[in-house]
């Protein structure tokens, strides 16, 4: 229910909140959005079943569920700035539009796609005009991530003073698309993907409700029906609504079978978002399948990518990083193999390349792991950058001119080769400032088993060398 004092909506009480008309290339609801009129046929399905009230909300009962702190706030009429982040279709909108309600505040809403700094001032202008008048504004703002910096910076005086109760939509991660200006005065709600339970609820609904739904057409549908409809749909409820309403249309004797949905779900897609949050998402799933040896997990993250349309010359530079990086030397034969991989993507190409792809990610997967050369990488760069510019050992420098020799540059220096074992274990490598610093500790995992054996003998070969020059053998 709504709090006393608030405006409801619905037969029988008291009218809808006072919405504005429409902004140029803006898009406000229509100012009956919550009252049934002879337009409502026109709206979409989707429209016609927005919800009315927080009861009506399916899902995202972590937000407004009984008792939850969000829905006492809006039941209360205690609201606040916020930014709604989640995927399309989760309830963004439907959940500014009630923030309005329950506070008894106009509508306002603007798109930043299709607005511009004027039509953000007007809106703003408007809401001035209200908070002389003592009438709240909220001021919802869709996809707000497409803001710039200096679009976003217009509204935090008016957030200061109360002005409006500012609601920003975004799909993206707003700590990496807002300014840190703008969230620090609001708070950030996350809206969750709906669960196919969730979605079935809803069409359920939909099909029983005469008033705003398809009650009138009396339509049959399975239980397996609503579910394809529910799965296709990938935790968006507007698109499945509209889903089931082109599935209405397409009904021979008010009945959707499985020969209609077989028509209405041929170009079923999946979310994904070229280089914003889910690709980093998925691109970094598939690193760490392959990391913790997870061969189905890394293939089928592979796959995730390309159906979403990822260049797979990407995905094969950053599966030879993998190999360079996770790999290492446990199995040197990755980073050859990665490198194969990527040349028969480009000879092949589609679909046949990516069989390659995905054979990589799955051997990657499997392979041993070591990160040792990439650690010794790091902490030699680590090394340089506290050690500054440290000379050269004299034995090592090279000596191509009489002064230089004279200067002493190479004496000393023993060749290996003529060493015993090939080795002149009490020559020293690194500058003094790092005699004895070890970079490079390899795993016992995969061939690095065999090198570390080697390396730890030579090492300490060294080690008893260096104190004591007959011991050299």
């Amino acid at each position: 229910m709504a709090p006393a004092g608030a405006r409801e909506t619905g037969a029988g009480r008291g009218g809808p909140p006072r919405y504005h008309a429409p902004m140029s290339r803006s898009h406000s609801p229509p100012a009956d959005l919550f009252a049934g009129n002879h337009s409502d046929a026109l709206k979409p399905l989707a429209e016609r079943m927005r919800p009315r009230s927080l009861d009506e909300i399916v899902g995202q009962q972590r937000l407004v569920g009984p008792d939850k702190a969000l829905r006492r706030a809006l039941e209360a009429g205690k609201i606040h700035s916020m930014v709604l982040w989640g995927p399309p279709g989760c309830g963004k909108t439907t959940l500014a539009l009630l923030v309005a309600r329950y506070a008894d505040a106009d509508f306002r809403a603007i798109s930043a796609v299709l607005s511009g700094l004027p039509d953000v001032r007007k809106a703003l202008a408007e809401a001035e005009i209200n908070f002389a008048q003592g009438r709240r504004t909220v001021l919802f703002v869709d996809e707000v991530h497409r803001f710039n910096k200096t679009q976003q910076d217009a509204f935090l005086p008016h957030i200061e003073k109360g002005v409006i109760l500012f609601i920003g939509a975004t799909t993206e991660n707003p700590s990496f698309e807002l300014n840190s200006a703008l969230l620090s005065r609001c708070r950030v709600h996350v809206l969750e993907p709906l669960s196919t339970d969730d979605i079935i609820a809803a069409l359920r609904r939909a099909l029983a409700d005469a008033e705003r739904g398809l009650g009138e057409l009396q339509l049959q549908v399975g239980d397996e029906a609503l579910d394809s409809i529910a799965q296709a749909a990938d935790g968006d409820v507007r698109r499945a609504l509209t889903l089931l309403e082109i599935a209405a249309e397409l009904a021979g004797d008010h009945v959707i079978d499985n020969a209609t949905l077989s028509q209405v779900l041929a170009d079923r897609t999946r979310r994904f978002d070229k280089m914003g949050e889910q690709f980093y998402d998925q691109i970094s799933a598939l690193h760490k399948s392959v990391r913790s040896s997870d061969p189905d997990a890394a293939v089928y993250w592979l796959c995730r990518m390309l159906d979403g349309g990822v260049d797979p010359l990407y995905l094969a530079r950053r599966m030879t990083r993998m190999a360079v990086e996770d790999v290492g030397l446990a199995e040197p034969r990755a980073w050859r193999m990665a490198l194969d991989a990527w040349d028969t993507y480009e000879r092949l190409g589609s679909p046949e390349g990516e069989l390659g792809l995905a054979q990589l990610a799955i051997w990657l997967a499997i392979a041993p792991k070591s990160n040792a050369a990439y650690m010794a990488y790091n902490t030699a760069r680590a090394a340089i950058r506290e050690g500054g510019t440290l000379e050269v050992p004299m034995h090592l420098r090279n000596a191509p001119t009489r002064l230089m020799k004279d200067l002493g540059y190479g004496k000393g220096y023993q060749y290996d080769h003529d060493a015993e074992g090939g080795i002149a274990l009490d020559q020293q490598c690194l500058p003094d400032a790092l005699a004895g610093s070890v970079f490079y500790e390899p795993v016992e995992r995969g061939l690095e088993i065999q090198l570390k054996e080697k390396l730890d003998a030579l090492r300490s070969s060294r080690s008893r060398a260096r104190r004591d020059p007959a011991a050299r053998s």
